[in-house]
């Protein structure tokens, strides 16, 4: 597993290199709305969720996406996990309702992903 803040960016080949090691195509990844930063590569978006929180993060910024390295533009990212079921939230699905709050993860990632 990974952090990714500003600090410390990836580059899209070194998505690539963690997809080819665990699902082919895709990383998984969790992005904290609140802090800018995200946790990549691992098996399950709960370990990643576990991860940021241990780090300080705060159960409500914690998304769920997953990253296609070899796609661009909106095939790129995927708002796609168990742990984006939050109805207390209004987000009653595996994906990222909330337009703005899309919006606010595609540029996050846009920021670490060089």
């Amino acid at each position: 597993m990974k952090l990714i803040t500003n600090d410390e960016t990836i580059s899209r080949s070194e998505l690539k290199d963690m997809a080819g090691k665990m699902f082919g195509g895709l990383v998984k990844g969790v992005v904290d709305v609140s802090r800018g930063i995200m946790a990549v590569d691992a098996e399950l978006h709960a370990d990643e969720e576990a991860f940021l929180l241990k780090s300080g993060s705060s159960q409500d910024d914690l998304w769920g996406i997953n990253l296609y390295p070899d796609e661009t533009g909106e095939d790129f990212i995927e708002f796609d996990s168990m742990i984006n079921v939050r109805p207390r939230q209004g987000n009653k699905s595996r994906g990222v309702e909330n337009a703005d709050l899309r919006s606010a993860i595609i540029g996050i990632v846009n920021d670490l992903v060089v």
